[in-house]
């Protein structure tokens, strides 16, 4: 159950959107935001009044100001709220279930938002139980190598005890893949499809990518 919400209708059917390209939500995943710009803190104020709920979407092309939505997005919950001295947010967003936009409506906020179809990821509030075949040291064996050749470097201890739902899903968000790859992320349809696409990943880029010279901490 994520976050207290058992099935698809009990999520709120209007939710407000952030596209931010290059970045990802997962159910369960956590990702913090630095919001700054004015539109998204009247956003997260109208959010922390109600019920904490928003969508994390990528855009897919056109004007900056106005960018084309995805089809798919994440819905999350503010689960960590902190204010700075100079006015920005410091927000944890927890993801809940991915939705489908079902249509963009006309408002008088100065964010977006969407009419969100939950049902077709309505899996997403149950964590998987497990079972699943996944060869564990094999996929780190591949991480290491992509890691390796991409100079970056990740806590092991965490990476080789951590849950496979909470290791698959911390790394698709985490990993520098370009926004189409992290949206095949997001929108494979289970967890053992996403293992999948996040090994092709992993190994394409591992066999394209030269040495570079200084590693880099991937928190």
């Amino acid at each position: 159950m994520a976050q207290g919400y058992v099935k698809a209708v009990d999520l709120p059917q209007v939710i407000p959107v952030f596209p931010l390209p290059g970045a990802i939500l997962l159910p369960r995943g956590q990702l913090p935001l630095n919001i700054f710009e004015p539109r998204y803190l009247n956003m997260i104020d109208d959010a922390m009044a109600g019920d904490r709920v928003l969508g994390l979407i990528q855009p897919s092309g056109g004007p900056a100001r106005l960018p084309s939505l995805s089809a798919v997005g994440c819905a999350g919950r503010i689960t960590s709220f902190a204010e700075t001295s100079d006015g920005r947010y410091l927000v944890t967003l927890t993801g809940v279930a991915r939705f489908r936009v079902a249509s963009e409506l006309p408002t008088q906020t100065p964010y977006r938002q969407v009419r969100a179809a939950f049902a077709p990821f309505e899996a997403d509030l149950s964590a998987p139980h497990g079972g699943e075949a996944f060869d564990r040291e094999a996929f780190l064996a591949g991480l290491k190598h992509y890691l390796e050749r991409r100079q970056l470097e990740i806590d092991w201890e965490t990476a080789e005890a951590a849950p496979q739902e909470a290791l698959i899903n911390s790394l698709s968000m985490a990993l520098p893949f370009e926004p189409a790859e992290k949206q095949a992320l997001l929108e494979s349809p289970a967890l053992a499809d996403r293992v999948e696409v996040l090994t092709t990943l992993m190994r394409i880029d591992a066999a394209e990518t030269g040495d570079g010279d200084t590693p880099t901490s991937m928190q």
